[in-house]
């Protein structure tokens, strides 16, 4: 039986940088694949649309042998995530919301609104210097390294955020057929917040908490995060395609 094919989306302004760590260590048992999104990175010049977003992912499982994959969505694509496992659920396997489990509805959305209309206005360079020392003072360089160099997109967060925020709750889990882990920091209460109830919205879905970590989980502790893609990626049950 072939190993589980593993796509890993990365979240707001960042990009497939983000994953670095765990790509070096599950290419020995899987093949995996760490896309650009739409506005990101190599697609820094592409319009962001959460459709292109979702059609790239697919693109991704294609370029991995076709067969049903396993989809890590940290926050903003953790909520592509769930529009991929819509729109394309035969090549899901199973899905990964890493701090992308608390609702993009509703009142508490209104500090994501501010936030995003206030990006633009502050220069590029000075948001990228912010986040730089941001990254160096809390992680060691072979953890950010290569989110640093391959820049950020701020200037696709209106558009990301404004087209997620309103759209997500827990019912969106009822479109997803693969099994679901929900994948968090223990220290993110922000998007922990809905966990229990995107839970409890599958029929096979679990929690699973990553101790002292915050959202950027697989930052905070690496380990532990891609310890815990591959043991969820070696329950799964086997795709029917295999030989």
């Amino acid at each position: 039986m072939e190993s589980t094919p593993i796509v890993l989306v990365h979240g707001t302004r960042f990009s497939a940088g983000q994953w670095s760590c765990q790509l070096r260590s599950l290419a020995s048992d899987f093949p995996v694949a760490a896309p650009d999104l739409p506005g990101h990175g190599a697609r820094s010049a592409e319009p962001w649309s959460l459709t292109a977003a979702t059609k790239i992912v697919a693109d991704a499982v294609d370029s991995l042998g076709g067969a049903p994959a396993l989809v890590v969505g940290h926050s903003l694509g953790g909520y592509v995530a769930l529009e991929f496992a819509r729109h394309f659920p035969e090549r899901l396997r199973g899905l990964v919301l890493a701090g992308a489990s608390a609702t993009t509805r509703g009142p508490l959305t209104a500090p994501y609104r501010w936030v995003a209309g206030l990006v633009p206005r502050i220069p590029a360079d000075r948001l990228t210097r912010w986040n730089n020392r941001f990254l160096r003072r809390l992680y060691p360089p072979e953890v950010v390294d290569a989110t640093i160099r391959s820049g950020y997109a701020f200037h696709t967060l209106p558009a990301a955020w404004g087209e997620v925020l309103g759209r997500f709750d827990a019912s969106a889990m009822r479109h997803v057929d693969a099994p679901v882990l929900i994948l968090n920091g223990e220290r993110d209460p922000l998007f922990r917040a809905g966990e229990r109830e995107f839970a409890r919205a599958h029929p096979n879905a679990r929690i699973e908490l990553i101790p002292r970590a915050r959202h950027l989980a697989n930052f905070d502790a690496p380990a532990a995060f891609t310890d815990a893609i591959r043991r969820f990626a070696r329950e799964l049950p086997a795709d029917s395609t295999d030989s």
